[in-house]
């Protein structure tokens, strides 16, 4: 509570920054994948009051993701909207399940480098996402990778620019970076992200006054205008629970709540990485927070939802460091649209795009890239691989081919550290000594296969398991085979010593060794 308390005035600030990101990304993210506007208003609201009272998350921010834009627009060229929303409802119910069965730990088996690469790749993404909007182009919506998303970009450039829009961005850009550089100590409760929204705001009734541009309704936020109680009610869609026995509503409902769940983990991974105070997020709460939300926005007709980075890391950097700041971000939503839309419609795009690009810039930080590459190849190639497939695929492809790089140098190093093997002559004869590590799984059979298929003819062996406390089966099969029947045909004499009364194997051909001064080698 003293917390709270403490950085109550920066969290309200942190969650005005917040909400002003939010707002476009609400409503571009409902009209990206067939929504309508307030949908996405809807499950912003829902992510950041309710989410962010039932979380223990110190600084996530939930709200609808654009990862989940496909499958929204497939879902309602399916089964409509209404559709949609009930699988939406069971979605959220499936994340409940796994809160009950514990399943939030999921988000600790991933690597620490393919994180990173996640974040990298988020950074990136967003730059390349809202360069075009900042230098003046119009905002175009889809989920395509942001490679591609970028070069379709490029070919639509020709005549498109607003110089208007253009000039604004930059100001708030440059004015972002001006003011978190010399800011005056008794403002410094005041971030750089809202400096820009002034300078946007500013920049919008400066071309109401002048003849040289103007900004088109596409240049700016647009908020649905409430002017009476009808109005307001109208907004409302619900969901068809008379589908409720239909196996596709099912089969979107499993892949929207598994999905988000992934999304969500891997967000709150990220996030207390980047947590000032290195809070540890309780994952099974988050998993029931948002099957709880998830529920709610369906229910009232919102956009599915899960914890999204860039608003997390906005958060952060606008100086948010309790939950305070994401539940300020949903009530400023809710006011924002039944009481000031006007004054919210006249932010331009350009200036929030400011905000972003610092944002992902502060994500894909080139001094943390740089440290990236400074390790060793286990760790940077994994890096690398999620930022290059994130950046041609999507989040949750890119992290999973991460995974694959990553899953394949652990089972690398786990082959290679399956004994110790030293070598020596004795009497002219080939001495080895193979000292098992302390766990043989199954995974090191392939390397012990290779290393005894090795030994030469005529050589004596000791293959010593003193230090080892569990050996696998198919392992243990594979030295008896060796025992009974290679050793025999290749004259090797073999010795099997210190193995414990589970893992016994009676040798025949055997040399007791006394005292042993060996070298350390392979084979």
């Amino acid at each position: 509570m003293s917390l709270i308390k403490t950085n109550l005035k920066s969290d309200i600030v942190a969650g005005v920054v917040v909400s002003l990101i939010a707002i476009p990304l609400c409503l571009g993210i409902a009209r990206a994948s067939g929504m309508p506007p307030f949908s996405g208003m809807i499950a912003g609201i829902v992510g950041g009051i309710v989410i962010g009272y039932i979380s223990k998350s110190p600084l996530s921010v939930s709200g609808p993701a654009a990862g989940l834009i496909t499958i929204i627009a497939t879902g309602i060229s399916d089964m409509g909207i209404e559709g949609v929303l009930l699988a939406s409802i069971i979605g959220g119910l499936f994340q409940i399940s796994l809160y009950f069965f514990r399943a939030g730990g999921i988000a600790y088996y991933f690597p620490s480098r393919v994180i990173e690469g996640m974040l990298t790749a988020i950074g990136i993404t967003i730059i390349l996402k809202n360069l075009p909007v900042l230098l003046g182009f119009p905002q175009i919506m889809n989920n395509e990778a942001p490679v591609y998303y970028i070069q379709k970009v490029v070919s639509d450039m020709e005549d498109q620019i607003n110089w208007i829009a253009m000039a604004t961005g930059i100001s708030a850009l440059l004015a972002m970076i001006a003011w978190d550089k010399f800011k005056p100590q008794a403002l410094k409760v005041f971030p750089g992200a809202l400096i820009a929204v002034i300078v946007g705001i500013a920049g919008y009734g400066f071309s109401q006054t002048q003849t040289i541009g103007s900004f088109s309704s596409t240049d700016l936020v647009e908020l649905p205008i409430i002017d009476s109680f009808s109005s307001f009610t109208h907004l409302f869609i619900f969901p068809d629970f008379g589908r409720i026995l239909d196996s596709k509503v099912w089969v979107l409902g499993t892949t929207i709540g598994l999905v988000a769940s992934i999304e969500t983990l891997l967000t709150i991974e990220a996030t207390d990485k980047i947590d000032p105070l290195k809070r540890v997020t309780p994952t099974n709460r988050e998993l029931l927070a948002q099957g709880i939300g998830n529920s709610l926005s369906g229910l009232l007709g919102g956009l599915p939802v899960t914890s999204v980075i860039v608003r997390s890391k906005a958060n952060i950097d606008a100086g948010g460091r309790t939950k305070t700041a994401t539940i300020t971000h949903g009530i400023i939503l809710l006011l924002g649209i039944l009481i000031i839309p006007q004054l919210l419609n006249m932010i331009p795009l350009s200036s929030l795009a400011a905000i972003l690009v610092v944002t992902g810039y502060k994500l894909a930080n080139p001094f943390l890239i740089k440290k990236g590459f400074s390790l060793s190849k286990h760790q940077w190639i994994p890096f690398v691989i999620t930022i290059v497939a994130v950046l041609y695929t999507d989040l949750l492809r890119g992290v999973g081919l991460g995974m694959l790089a990553a899953i394949y140098f652990i089972l690398r190093g786990n082959m290679k550290s399956c004994y110790d093997l030293y070598y020596e002559l004795r009497d002219g004869k080939p001495f080895y000594h193979i000292e098992l590590s302390q766990e043989i799984s199954f995974l090191k059979k392939a390397t012990m296969i290779k290393t005894l298929s090795r030994i030469p003819r005529n050589s004596q062996v000791i293959i010593d398991a003193k230090k080892t406390i569990y050996i696998d089966f198919d392992v243990l099969e594979l030295i008896k085979e060796f025992k009974d029947t290679t050793a025999p045909f290749k004259n090797i004499q073999l010795e099997l010593i210190n193995f414990k009364e589970a893992y016994q194997i009676e040798s025949k051909y055997g040399v007791q060794v006394q005292h042993l001064k060996p070298h350390k080698t392979s084979i």
